[in-house]
């Protein structure tokens, strides 16, 4: 590690805080018409950041729904090009009532950042302006050619900077991505996600008689909508958790050898998982696959709500006229979303009860991602994150999407690095979020190391 950056970093610790502090502040909740002014005041915050670390053609970019940032550096000759990611916007915090100190006045606690946004994503987006900052003033330049792109719409589908990566690929042009918005596999331990997997994500509407009826006079004859949807959605899996859609399976392939051995190197306790994490009595999904596998690399298929009936104070004997369930795939690499969609379509056509009209409605998908491990860029990345935290760098997958790495690898053609410091347990959109303060500083320190050493390893 050197010894240059680590000095710069560690003597400018307060003020790398208190600017992070003070973007924190701002509640730059996307969904929320009412704070879209504090999203477009996150927008200029960062924007300025950017031009003061030294990034050049910095430009706030108007779209349908909140702003995009752009900003580069492109002067090192013959050096490669890093396209950077993140973003500014935030979950909403709710339920107030579950924080211990509130969520858009930053706290430090027991060595971590509180706050909404501290993990997902500001903390880790701001350490990549930072490792800017800390080159340009360490040397007056940068190792490598840099592109900024940071978004405001992130927890509300990123539809804004989706449109803008295919319809730029030549403004974006870059050998590789960077990212920052995954986590450490745990404390200490440098880790590189090179497998995300895929996201279909569905409405599915189910319609019975014309309107609620009265269950004592037609009980027993008139279709229940909330019941023909929960007959429907329960033959979707059987009780070991194995997708019932014909031909879902064909194109998913194993983990391969090396892989699975790597994962149990890994130090997971199941029981652990299941206690701390998963909060349940028992772990659900395929018995013949590890843990690690149902959640990295095997396809789900989730419920995540159904809405439909009376579900207020009292009661209200009705037959429900109609019933919602938002509904997901999470897909692995090879699958195609359009193709499982279809497929979906025909076994609901097919499965639908007896008096029962459905409709299915895709809200958003984004295919799977895989990484080669042994890509340059991801190798340098590797090298530079042991040599912060003194380990070894493991490679994982994981059981998320960030529909931008596909956007990147399909209009741009690059792999991304999915480079993250947050932990499992940091709380990503719940209550209390937080951020290891030490963590910050690692990032910053480790993304600059990445830099240096990417520009000397062509």
């Amino acid at each position: 590690m050197s010894e240059t950056i680590h000095s710069y970093v560690e003597a400018r610790r307060q003020p790398f805080l208190d600017e992070l502090f003070e973007l924190l502040r701002i509640p730059s909740i996307s969904t929320l018409p009412e704070n879209k002014g504090d999203v477009t005041r996150a927008a200029d915050f960062v924007a300025n950041s950017m031009r003061n670390a030294g990034l050049e053609n910095v430009e706030i970019m108007p779209t349908a729904g909140h702003p995009l940032i752009y900003g580069d550096w492109l002067h090192a000759r013959d050096k490669p090009t890093v396209l950077c990611y993140g973003h500014y916007d935030v979950q909403p915090p709710d339920p107030l009532e579950l924080w211990t100190t509130p969520p858009f006045e930053p706290t430090l606690r027991d060595g971590n950042i509180y706050a909404r946004g501290a993990a997902d994503d500001k903390g880790q987006m701001y350490m990549h302006i930072k490792a800017v900052e800390t080159l340009r003033g360490l040397h007056g330049k940068l190792p490598v050619n840099l592109k900024f792109l940071i978004e405001g719409e992130e927890e509300i589908g990123g539809k804004s900077i989706s449109h803008y990566v295919a319809e730029n690929p030549e403004e974006l042009d870059s050998d590789v991505a960077l990212v920052s918005d995954t986590a450490l596999y745990a404390a200490g331990i440098p880790t590189l996600c090179i497998g995300l997997r895929g996201l279909v994500y569905m409405e599915l509407e189910a319609t019975g008689p014309s309107r609620d009826l009265h269950s004592g006079l037609y009980g027993g004859a008139a279709p229940n909508a909330v019941y023909g949807l929960i007959e429907l959605l329960a033959k979707a899996k059987d009780a070991q958790g194995r997708i019932q859609i014909p031909g879902f399976y064909d194109s998913v392939e194993d983990p391969t050898a090396a892989e699975i051995e790597s994962w149990r190197s890994l130090p997971f306790d199941q029981r652990e998982f299941l206690d701390r994490e998963v909060g349940s009595s028992a772990l659900t999904g395929e018995p013949d696959r590890m843990v690690l596998e149902r959640v990295w690399s095997r396809p789900t298929l989730e419920v995540h709500g159904i809405a439909g009936g009376f579900t207020g104070a009292g009661a209200k004997t009705v037959i429900p006229a109609r019933a919602t369930a938002k509904v997901s795939f999470r897909l692995v690499p090879k699958q195609d979303p359009d193709k499982v969609l279809a497929a979906f379509r025909q076994w609901i056509d097919r499965n639908t009860p007896a008096g029962i009209r459905t409709e299915l409605r895709l809200l958003s998908s984004a295919p799977a991602v895989m990484v080669d491990p042994s890509h340059n860029a991801i190798q340098v990345a590797a090298k530079a994150f042991s040599e912060q935290l003194n380990q070894k760098t493991v490679f994982i997958r994981s059981g998320g999407s960030i529909p931008i790495v596909g956007d990147f690898a399909r209009h741009l053609n690059i792999p991304t690095i999915l480079m993250g410091f947050g932990l499992p347990d940091d709380g990503l959109h719940s209550p209390n979020e937080k951020y290891a303060l030490e963590n910050y500083y690692t990032g910053i320190k480790t993304i600059a190391r990445f830099l240096e050493l990417y520009g000397t390893a062509q």
